[in-house]
């Protein structure tokens, strides 16, 4: 039954995108656009997160992002070439650039504080640092979507879908904090939907690229595994662990994450 669910998508969402897989990119962009910006627009109605939520929304996004690195990245890579070797260098490729980006880009974390460096640090404004923070956190998920959407249709739109629902506690995390340090409320919100859009400019952007050189579909996708990999890895688990917060109740975010993206790839059979 879910799997006719999911075929039955993608036949809709061909139909509707005249088989270009660029518009196929596009409305799956948009979709995770649109869950960042709702989940941002919570600013509006909520001063602060209950006690731990910001943690818990962290967990429950890196849950989903472990899953769907091997699942709808890494082991795809392999398989379409059976050898490891396109996946491997790929995934070594994708650690390397969000390491270069995080090394070179100034931001700031909610705990960890500013990294990058440190000739920028008072030269941007602490909402836009953290901004910043949230984007590349965000490319290496919009990269997932779009190459996953150029290897296979159906594991693409499951990625998507999986993305989606975690970027809707992620658009929360980041405009509530912005929040807290800003009188205005839209500027908070503004912010968080510019992540939101930062993420569908990564969608196009490795569908387009993909699609022009298919050859580089398996570099691709451990590339984008890769990148994930290290954001959760080096990013988010350590964010979310160094807080004051309950360790369980940041480790059942973290299966509950896993065990939706677990159960939304079994979609496919």
């Amino acid at each position: 039954m879910l799997e006719n669910f999911v075929a039955s998508l993608a036949e809709w969402i061909l139909s509707i995108s005249n088989g270009e897989i660029m518009w196929v990119a596009f409305y799956a962009g948009l979709f995770v656009a649109l869950m960042t910006s709702l989940g941002a627009m919570v600013a509006i109605f909520a001063k602060s997160l209950p006690e731990g939520g910001v943690d818990f929304a962290l967990s429950f996004a890196a849950g989903v992002m472990i899953v769907a690195a091997f699942t709808s990245l890494i082991l795809p890579a392999i398989e379409s070439t059976g050898s490891f070797a396109p996946a491997g260098i790929g995934i070594a490729l994708g650690v390397l650039l969000i390491y270069a980006i995080d090394r070179f880009l100034p931001h700031e974390h909610l705990v960890k504080g500013y990294e990058g460096p440190k000739s920028m640090k008072d030269k941007l404004r602490k909402v836009w640092l953290l901004v910043i923070a949230v984007i590349i956190h965000n490319l290496p998920e919009g990269l997932a979507v779009g190459t996953s959407l150029v290897y296979n249709l159906e594991v693409g739109l499951v990625t998507t879908i999986a993305i989606g629902i975690q970027d809707f506690p992620e658009g929360t995390v980041v405009s509530l904090p912005l929040a807290t340090i800003q009188k205005k409320r839209l500027q908070p919100i503004a912010m968080g939907v510019l992540s939101g859009f930062a993420e569908m400019a990564m969608v196009l952007l490795g569908a387009y690229f993909l699609t022009l050189f298919a050859w580089l579909l398996p570099y691709g996708l451990g590339l984008a595994g890769g990148a994930m990999l290290y954001v959760t890895v080096k990013e988010m688990i350590p964010e979310i662990y160094r807080g004051e917060n309950s360790d369980t109740l940041i480790t059942l975010g973290f299966f509950l994450g896993f065990y939706v993206m677990l159960f939304l790839d079994s979609m496919l059979g």
